[in-house]
């Protein structure tokens, strides 16, 4: 059967236009009818005939050159494709592998033509327009907003009855449009609570009259907005119906609020004798089922127990001023009093004289429960439910008086888990807040009663050993590192912690508790940088390490703004070629006051600090500049760049150094980026895409330091490297004969070239070394049997004066 013949019977019953093609001679094989009327050209003219002569697209030819280097992947997305008629079509494409049985794969393209979408799209977006025009041309004032809230849309009419600023019609600022609305309204508390009501059901259909501060009243009908049946939104119409207040209509749509409101409204005469009370207010008084009409306000309510005169103070406000805000009690005959929110306002007649008041009444009483357990909150962490710093404080100052008087230390303990980011990041903030708890549960444990355990966030405690010296501090510490160590089961997952633990002592170390804090930590960050799972003392030299390192990242930071960095080359040899092949770029540090600075001695200060992605951006643009500059010399020079995890891990890598590249025109190939096995195995998936996206740019890459990680074969196979780098601790090795040393060497240079690699030896520094190196087959070496890492002008001089390398002419 044919090829045509052999994928009909599987493509001509699909609606998408499928092409299949040989990825080797990027042909097409085969394709189905309705491929043929989407291009609109014969089958005779379509089989065989190349890919690209139907699909231009630029991802299209970066896609098929991948699969001719063996990269099978797939690839969905728009495109153009050319017709027979030459025009373009705006197609929905997806292009991947497929692997018949006994066949070698083929590749299967797949599209559906966008036309008639994109017609679609613009009917619909002039269908938009039409009704944004009938939004505008409406005289009641129009709100859209989705089902979360957040406004979409509003007409002129709604600006007009808002009276909104000019900024928020030409800027859209929907935080700010809120504020405007919440300031104008009489009650912005209510106004908000029945909008997050009307959020909460998104089927609800409301009608609601909103007073504004200024007087006028509104209208609100609120009904949601549906697509398919379902709600996508909410409308609010508003209209102003304050000129209609008087009328038949606005008092029963007035009566039905009144009815229906959830706030309590007691309406009373000019003399406070109620003459009408909501169901809420009855309900709030508890006079469900009794008559309070003629009663006075006075034998309701009553003033706070903290201003008995409160309640006539409120009336002369109230006659004075129209208007009285504050906070009432109301007793009631079951129960205890309540807290109300009481706003009241004064009605006068056409005259001016007093007619009515109208008093709105709210409970506090979940307020004031609210506000009691956030004042229980701020001396207390939400989580474990321990002391937080605040309470800590508080003890630790009574310790210091109580310490003062009777001549006993005490001891402060900063404890910090050791791997607990990584259990947050894979198994989430939940199950570490679960973990949290538990190990609060234990460390309670492990103290008495006159001791104070609190959290200061994350995974940090602080612990107060009451009256205790320098041995009870230990055993206290090596009691809570034992406890903490013990497995964990949580879900069916069983895993073990550690705990680093730093301890001061008053009054020997500090006097204070944030001194006390900062000595604990200081020695606990000791601890950290020492392995981890144990407990130190603070010592004073600590702090003067800690100053040091402070002062050198200060240091390095004003010298990378005053251009106080240098970048040195190291050339590197092509041992088959015999010639210099490229050079490493190593970085040098002029201190003001101490010289040259060789990167061990702030290396690392940079990788804690996280300046090394501000010296890696620097080195990337220095080093690419000078390859430039080599190559417009004559001289076309390959540049090595070193690459720290930080930098390597910045969502924004690739753009950096692809961005870099075309700033300076320097070709990728003459760019290498060193890399570090840890750096690799960290994430590999999204280091090998990455690396891939690297390799795209041209760029070269290597493996640095190998054999001293935890190199996989697996990850090897899969990144896209270019060479293996033997670190120079197995150089060294080999300056006498041993067949062990030997063996390993030989053993990487193999498995490099078997993995397509190049490999290069670092720190060639005896001929002996280097004649090993050349019998095992090693591509490239560096080390001062060349030379040393050099200045700019002196790599330039020695390469305009290089003659072809021999081994024997450097040994």
């Amino acid at each position: 059967m044919s090829c045509h013949g052999h994928w009909a019977a599987i493509t001509e019953g699909l609606l998408e236009s499928v092409w299949v093609v040989d990825p080797t001679s990027l042909q097409i094989l085969a394709v189905n009818q309705a491929a043929l009327r989407l291009v609109g050209a014969e089958r005779e003219v379509m089989i065989g005939s190349p890919v690209h002569q139907w699909a231009s697209d630029l991802q299209d030819h970066v896609y098929w050159d991948e699969w001719r280097r063996g990269i099978h992947q797939t690839l969905e997305s728009e495109a153009w494709l050319r017709r027979a008629d030459g025009e373009l079509l705006r197609v929905q494409r997806r292009i991947g592998p497929v692997h018949p049985e006994g066949d070698t794969p083929v590749v299967l393209v797949a599209m559906q033509d966008l036309t008639e979408w994109q017609r679609t799209r613009q009917r619909l977006e002039e269908l938009l327009a039409e009704l944004r025009s009938v939004l505008e041309s409406s005289s009641e004032g129009i709100l859209v907003c989705d089902l979360d809230g957040h406004v979409r849309a509003f007409n002129r009419a709604f600006a007009h009855i808002w009276a909104l600023p000019q900024t928020l019609l030409t800027q859209p600022d929907e935080p700010a449009l809120l504020r405007h609305l919440a300031a104008l309204v009489h009650d912005p508390s209510a106004f908000q609570s029945r909008l997050s009501e009307l959020q909460r059901a998104p089927l609800m259909e409301a009608h609601d009259l909103v007073l504004l501060r200024d007087g006028r009243l509104l209208e609100r009908s609120s009904r949601p907005q549906l697509a398919r049946g379902r709600p996508i939104g909410r409308i609010h119409v508003y209209r102003d119906v304050t000129e209609r207040a008087a009328t038949e209509a606005k008092l029963r749509l007035a009566a039905k609020v009144f009815e229906a409101s959830l706030d309590a409204i007691v309406i009373t005469d000019a003399q406070h004798h109620i003459v009408a009370c909501n169901p809420a207010a009855l309900r709030l008084v508890g006079l469900e089922h009794d008559d309070p009409i003629g009663r006075s306000i006075d034998d309701v309510l009553q003033a706070c127990p903290e201003r008995p005169g409160g309640l006539h103070e409120a009336k002369a406000a109230l006659l004075e001023r129209g208007l009285w805000e504050g906070e009432l009690w109301l007793p009631r005959p079951h129960g205890p009093a309540l807290a109300l929110q009481v706003s009241w306002v004064l009605l006068r007649d056409a005259q001016g004289e007093p007619l009515n008041t109208v008093l709105f009444a709210k409970d506090l009483s979940e307020k004031l429960e609210a506000q009691r357990r956030i004042e229980q909150l701020a001396y207390s962490d939400p989580l474990t439910g321990l002391p937080n710093r605040l309470m800590l404080g508080e003890r630790v100052g009574h310790a210091i008086r109580l310490a003062q008087q009777s001549g006993h230390g005490f001891a402060v303990l900063f404890l910090d888990l050791d791997r607990f980011k990584g259990i947050n990041d894979s198994l989430g903030h939940a199950f570490g807040d679960r973990v949290l708890v538990e190990i609060a549960d234990r460390l309670r444990r492990c103290l008495r009663q006159t001791d104070t355990l609190a959290r200061l966030g994350g995974d940090e405690f602080v612990i107060h050993l009451h009256d205790a010296d320098r041995a009870a501090a230990e055993r206290a510490a090596q009691r809570i590192a034992e406890t903490v160590a013990q497995p964990i089961a949580l879900d069916q997952l069983e895993f073990s912690l550690s705990c680093s633990i730093g301890i001061a002592l008053y009054p020997h170390d500090a006097t204070t508790l944030d001194g006390l804090i900062q000595c604990a930590d200081t020695a606990m960050y000791q601890v950290k940088e020492r392995g981890k799972g144990h407990w130190r003392f603070y010592e004073p030299g600590m702090n003067a390490d800690l100053l040091a390192r402070l002062q050198t990242d200060h240091a390095m930071r004003q010298s990378l703004q005053r251009g106080e960095f240098e970048l040195f080359y190291q050339p590197r040899v092509d041992l088959r070629r015999a010639r210099v092949s490229a050079c490493e770029a190593l970085l040098r540090w002029h201190r003001p006051g101490t010289g040259l600075v060789l990167p061990g001695a702030f290396i690392g200060v940079a990788e804690e600090t996280g300046l090394i992605v501000q010296l890696g951006q620097w080195v990337l643009d220095r080093a690419v500049a000078q390859a430039r500059a080599w190559l417009d010399a004559g001289h076309p020079m390959q540049v090595a760049v070193n690459v720290s995890a930080l930098q390597f891990e910045r969502p924004t890598f690739v753009q950096e150094v692809a961005d870099t590249l075309q700033r300076h025109g320097l070709p990728g190939r003459l760019l290498e980026l060193e890399l570090t096995e840890t750096i690799l195995v960290r994430d590999a998936n999204e280091a090998l895409t990455r690396l891939q996206a690297l390799a795209a740019l041209g760029v070269e890459l290597s493996l640095d330091d190998f054999g001293t990680g935890y190199s996989s074969l697996t990850y090897l196979r899969r990144f896209p490297l270019h060479r293996l780098k033997i670190d120079r601790s197995f150089v060294v090795a080999l300056d006498e004969p041993n067949p062990t040393d030997e063996a390993i060497v030989a053993a990487i240079v193999r498995m490099g070239h078997a993995l397509g690699m190049q490999v290069v030896a670092e720190g060639v520094e005896q001929p002996a070394q280097l004649e090993r190196l050349c019998r095992l087959g090693c591509d490239h070496f560096q080390g001062f049997l060349y030379a040393q890492p050099m200045p700019v002008a002196d790599v330039t001089a020695h390469l305009e004066a290089t003659v072809p390398w021999r081994a024997e002419s450097s040994a």
